[in-house]
């Protein structure tokens, strides 16, 4: 059975391409399969990258004009989970590939004007493709939601997809501002970019870096647009790519102090196999890098928030059962979510 009209997202042949080039046994997750060769992963990684098709593309309302007529919002696109296993499935087959996840709460919280007490959950997603490697991310949602568990399981899985660059070019949108109706529902829908098509990413396009990119800004008292073809460029232009690199090692490099060195120099050997960015010529693999570094730096955040309520003296004890004398031994975004989901089921000092 093919997968429905759309979540195939217009790979057109790319996938039994590569079937048939790659052995079997990867193919069906075998744990005995042979490794991919690096041409195969580079070429399963291109696929991943893919934009979704448009058929398959939502639209949610993030913010809203306050005491403005006519009522307008800021949107942004998403995809559904299907969307995402529909394209695993497609490439890797529904045996290879696997997920994992893990849940976790928090401590209770005072939480809103009427200062409810409110916890948040944690849902951690192990994401292995078989021959790819395996990936992990984190999402979270507050409990007072009836659909927290299955909103924080999305955000999770999703996370861990764009790792491998799957639904990764999402990111780039901040928001279109489009009328409302009524009910807070957005009247038009944004047309995508070219970019943000199967046929024109694979025609070359990309978003423009930097700022003023192809980021479907626009001005909430200006009329719903989105970002023209002249903000795309073609892949081919080594320039681009070179000050595309360079932007990317830029922002890791300035976040060395905020994480430290030992989770710092971790995610760059983990990730990438290198010690210092400007080693690294991919810009694929430097944003993969500054995602799982931003993660950590959301997540020592977290550590920070709960230190505040906890005071220092558990934390000794965590790090202790995770075999480290301080905090500048973690070294990987595992131990750390470890140590802050214990520390935040800690109560109040």
């Amino acid at each position: 059975m093919s997968p429905p009209n759309g979540y195939a997202n217009g790979l057109e042949g790319g996938a039994d391409h590569l079937s048939k080039s790659v052995p079997p046994a990867v193919l069906l997750g075998m744990s005995s399969a042979p490794q991919l060769t690096a041409e195969q992963i580079k070429e399963f990684v291109a696929l991943l990258e893919v934009p979704f098709d448009p058929s398959v593309i939502e639209w949610r309302v993030t913010n809203t004009t306050k005491g403005k007529e006519p009522l307008r919002g800021q949107v942004i696109p998403y995809a559904n989970q299907r969307a995402y296993t529909d394209r695993l499935n497609v490439l890797f087959t529904p045996a290879g590939w696997t997920r994992k996840y893990t849940v976790h709460t928090s401590a209770n919280f005072q939480r809103g004007k009427d200062q409810r007490t409110v916890a948040k959950v944690f849902v951690t997603c192990d994401l292995t493709i078989f021959g790819l490697g395996g990936h992990s991310a984190t999402g979270e949602e507050w409990t007072d939601d009836e659909n927290a568990g299955t909103s924080a399981e999305a955000q999770a899985f999703k996370r861990a997809c764009s790792c491998f660059g799957l639904g990764r070019y999402l990111y780039h949108f901040t928001g279109t501002w489009v009328d409302l109706d009524d009910r807070k529902r957005p009247k038009s829908i944004p047309k995508l970019g070219g970019w943000a098509t199967p046929a024109g990413w694979r025609q070359g396009l990309r978003p423009q870096r930097g700022e003023g990119d192809a980021r479907q800004l626009s001005n909430p008292a200006g009329p719903a647009e989105t970002a023209p073809e002249s903000q795309v460029r073609e892949k081919g232009s080594g320039s681009v790519d070179q000050r595309e690199c360079a932007k990317l090692v830029r922002q890791i490099e300035a976040l060395a102090e905020p994480l430290g060195r030992g989770i710092y120099r971790g995610l760059l050997k983990t990730v990438a196999r290198a010690w210092n960015p400007r080693q690294i010529q991919d810009a694929a693999l430097l944003q993969r890098v500054l995602a799982q570094m931003q993660s950590a730096e959301r997540g020592l955040q977290r550590l920070s928030g709960a230190l505040e309520k906890t005071g220092s003296e558990p934390l000794a004890a965590i790090l202790r059962s995770v075999n480290l004398r301080s905090l500048n031994e973690v070294s990987n975004l595992e131990t750390l979510q470890k140590i802050v989901f214990a520390l935040e089921e800690k109560p109040e000092a």
